[in-house]
């Protein structure tokens, strides 16, 4: 009898270790998370976020390279988009702040306590992370540009890659964001969900926002920077046509949808 029993509970371990985390936990997980990004030094988040606005530059000169080595098919584009990937595994992998990503984590804490201060504290976080990655991608853009560390027919390919911007309206842009926001917004969630994944997690998720033509705030902020200093767009259009846009949409689905709907589904259960 007693071998019987602890076989039993050897087989119930055995059980709980190969069972997915219970959604509580992992909104736990991310929730706690959320609580370390707010309790930062404001200079640590901005300088986080400065340095993965540069990051992402290297996900436009992955899909530029590639754009430029690969012949004019049918589907050149879809093996252009594995170039997205690059700089959001060097942003997420390497813990900084990108804004839809840790964000969004930061929103949990104050789904599960409401109330001014802490509203206020994310707000911050928001204004840091934000102004941090567009003044990223802006100063990268200008280097790239101007400071020819990039070959002549790589630095074209990657301004072909970037027109594409150029081609969607105000309203596309942000209806093109929402999708992109919940994705990224997930990454977080996912993550905490699975061991030892993190980098095909990230890799499969960014590649589905290229390959789907969404619209990242950040990822476009390099691109839209790159056509600003090259002279193919203007900096209202860069701030008013691109960012404005991209951000309320990521906003949207970051947050109004991801955010909302991983809090509502265990809300009962905390």
């Amino acid at each position: 009898m007693a071998d019987q029993q602890s076989e039993q509970a050897g087989e119930q371990e055995e059980a709980e270790a190969r069972s997915a985390p219970a959604a509580r936990v992992v909104y736990a997980a991310v929730s706690e998370q959320g609580e370390d990004e707010l309790s930062r030094p404001l200079s640590s988040l901005f300088w986080s976020a400065f340095a993965a606005g540069m990051a992402m530059m290297a996900s436009v000169s992955a899909s530029g390279a590639l754009h430029h080595y690969l012949p004019d098919a049918s589907w050149r584009e879809a093996v252009t988009s594995l170039g997205y990937p690059l700089g959001f595994l060097i942003i997420i992998l390497g813990r900084l702040q990108l804004f839809t990503e840790h964000t969004t984590v930061a929103v949990l804490p104050l789904a599960r306590r409401p109330n001014l201060g802490l509203a206020g504290r994310v707000a911050l976080l928001w204004a840091v992370v934000m102004v941090g990655n567009i003044l990223g991608t802006a100063a990268i853009a200008a280097l790239v540009e101007y400071g020819r560390v990039q070959s002549q027919p790589v630095l074209d390919g990657m301004v072909a890659v970037s027109t594409k911007l150029l081609e969607r309206t105000w309203a596309e842009t942000l209806m093109q964001a929402i999708p992109a926001g919940f994705l990224v917004a997930s990454i977080a969630w996912i993550r905490s969900a699975t061991e030892g994944s993190g980098f095909w997690i990230v890799v499969a998720i960014t590649y589905g926002i290229a390959l789907c033509g969404f619209a990242h705030v950040v990822a476009g902020a390099a691109e839209a920077f790159l056509l600003f200093w090259h002279g193919e767009a203007g900096l209202a259009w860069v701030l008013g046509g691109f960012v404005v846009p991209a951000l309320v949409g990521n906003i949207l689905g970051g947050t109004g949808l991801f955010a909302v709907l991983a809090h509502a589904q265990v809300k009962d259960e905390m």
